[in-house]
């Protein structure tokens, strides 16, 4: 009897964007082996575990197409395909398999794109009555600028089917919608551009596993940024920290509704933002995703070999899991629990952050300021009993914290000063040092805060960068503005942060949460000594 099954990897990807898939298609494999199939993988990636001689039962080091992997099948002959571990490469794939009459194993290709195409994913939504932000798929820049006016400014641009956030960006203006949608477009040419209204609120996400009827939610993440920052570049804590009991009951039965409709089978990823106590669905990846590794580890829960025995059509509830929200310490509070909405979320023993590492200072050229395209090259896990603790590790794992006893400079758009004003305070009240450029300084000595004025390059020397090039400043917080010329200033200072080796923070939410952390730094007595594997006794 021919057991053999084909795992499609993600192939040669941007950097930074393969290791989430890497485990996956890997755990996959291992899954499948102990369950008695002949596992064989298909990348030519040659920086990953999957294409190691010894990870599975054969491997093809071919390129990730649907020609190269038909010919594998005409010579492997495998009961099916396995698509959802290798991210968009590998399920872009589906559809051209299954026409080709090769049986796709887990969630359908007709799931897969309803579920990336725009109008059936809108039309899944209202008939479910989840709440989405308003927006429709174009294919011209006439059509964008029309939905820009109908949804009103600002607008989410971005291609349909691709990875990373990859030409996406936040268009405020007719002007700007014109220079971006060309972008757009040239990114995957023959699928729509999505044109969505921008809600400035919390982002949080969550990864399901779902059998087709019953869907487990290990976890949901909280995003410690706002919406407009790329998940992948984003920190995100577990369990969340500020999302009510009524918000994650809004996510998780969205989640259950979603799984079920689609008949996933596997894995599958939702981002949503939550404005004034509504969670509105912003996308659905119905594949593996980079939270994966992460979630798996503190959670517990072995997220890819229950999905894929989901996908060779066991049951969760035959493995011992059930419909609903997975809790540390408490099981699970069931789906029927959140319908019925009298609950009590237990106490979390533990915060696991997630925090983004970039390789700035290898990368010449690149504009390190944050936004809807994913710059970062990997992620760490800061773990503690405190929020603030977890923070604090997470930080000092990827090169953000205070060094020494420099200044810490502020310089900010004026939507960001209020926030600063707390930073700065703060950053006082704790016997920080405390600069900024004269607009930013302006707003805090009218706050009633004292800092030192460092003046912009424009102005001549002694400006700011001779206070960074000479080694006075410690720190830098500054956000990107849409005022040309202060963000051609602002691009100078943050390059050369990159070059001295100054932490550089180019969101205000960051900045926010490293003063947090920062209260650790200064109270050791706050960290946690707990041992690792007591954080894992789950």
């Amino acid at each position: 009897m021919n057991r053999t099954v084909l795992v499609l990897g993600s192939g040669p990807i941007r950097i930074g964007q393969g290791i989430e898939f890497d485990y996956s298609c890997v755990h996959c494999v291992w899954s499948l082996r102990r369950h008695g199939y002949r596992a064989i993988l298909v990348n030519n990636n040659p920086e990953t575990v999957s294409t190691d001689f010894d990870t599975g039962d054969g491997l093809y080091f071919e390129p990730v197409t649907l020609e190269d992997v038909l010919d594998i099948v005409r010579h492997e002959n495998p009961i099916g395909v396995v698509c959802q571990f290798g991210g968009q490469t590998a399920i872009n794939l589906a559809e051209g398999l299954e026409a080709n009459g090769v049986p796709v194993l887990g969630t359908s290709p007709k799931a897969i794109a309803m579920a990336e195409d725009r109008a059936q994913f809108e039309a899944l939504l209202e008939e479910l009555n989840i709440p989405r932000p308003r927006g429709r798929a174009v294919r011209s820049v006439e059509a964008a600028l029309s939905a820009a006016e109908e949804v009103g400014y600002p607008v989410l641009v971005r291609p349909s089917f691709v990875l990373g956030g990859r030409a996406m960006e936040i268009v405020f203006s007719p002007s700007q919608m014109r220079h971006f949608y060309a972008e757009a477009a040239a990114a995957n040419p023959e699928q729509p551009v999505l044109v969505d209204k921008y809600l400035l609120g919390q982002e949080a996400e969550v990864d399901v596993i779902s059998d087709g009827e019953a869907t487990l939610v290990p976890g949901i993440m909280e995003h410690i940024e706002r919406a407009g920052i790329h998940s992948g570049d984003s920190m995100a804590v577990y369990p969340p920290v500020s999302l009510s009991a009524d918000v994650q009951s809004q996510m998780v039965l969205a989640a259950c509704k979603i799984a079920r409709a689609l008949r996933v089978h596997g894995l599958m990823n939702i981002q949503f933002v939550i404005r004034e106590g509504i969670a509105y669905v912003l996308e659905v990846n119905p594949r593996a995703s980079r939270t994966v590794p992460y979630l798996s580890k503190v959670t517990g829960v072995p997220m890819v070999d229950l999905a894929t025995r989901c996908m060779m059509g066991e049951k969760l509830a035959d493995m011992g899991y059930r419909s609903g929200l997975w809790s540390l310490g408490g099981g699970i509070v069931d789906e029927s629990t959140f319908e019925e909405g009298n609950f009590e979320l237990p106490k979390p023993r533990f915060y696991a952050i997630k925090a983004p590492v970039f390789s700035f200072q290898k990368l010449g050229r690149v504009e390190p300021s944050l936004g809807p395209e994913m710059k970062s090259t990997g992620e760490i896990l800061g773990i503690d009993p405190t929020f603030e603790g977890a923070l604090y590790k997470a930080m000092v794992g990827s090169s953000i914290q205070f060094k020494g006893d420099g200044l810490v400079c502020i310089t900010v758009r004026d939507e960001d000063k209020e926030t600063a004003r707390k930073i700065a305070e703060r950053l006082v009240a704790s016997g920080k040092r405390v600069a900024a450029t004269p607009g930013t300084a302006d707003f805090l000595h009218k706050s009633g805060i004292y800092c030192q004025v460092l003046q912009k390059i424009q102005t001549g020397s002694p400006h700011i960068l001779d206070a960074l090039m000479s080694g006075e400043i410690s720190l830098m917080i500054n956000t990107p503005s849409l005022n040309e010329t202060a963000e051609s200033e602002a691009a100078r200072i943050r390059r050369a942060c990159i070059e001295t080796g100054v932490p550089c923070v180019t969101t205000i939410d960051t900045a926010e949460a490293l003063v947090r952390a920062l209260a650790v730094f200064e109270n050791p007595q706050l960290a946690s000594c707990l041992r690792l594997e007591e954080y894992f006794a789950v």
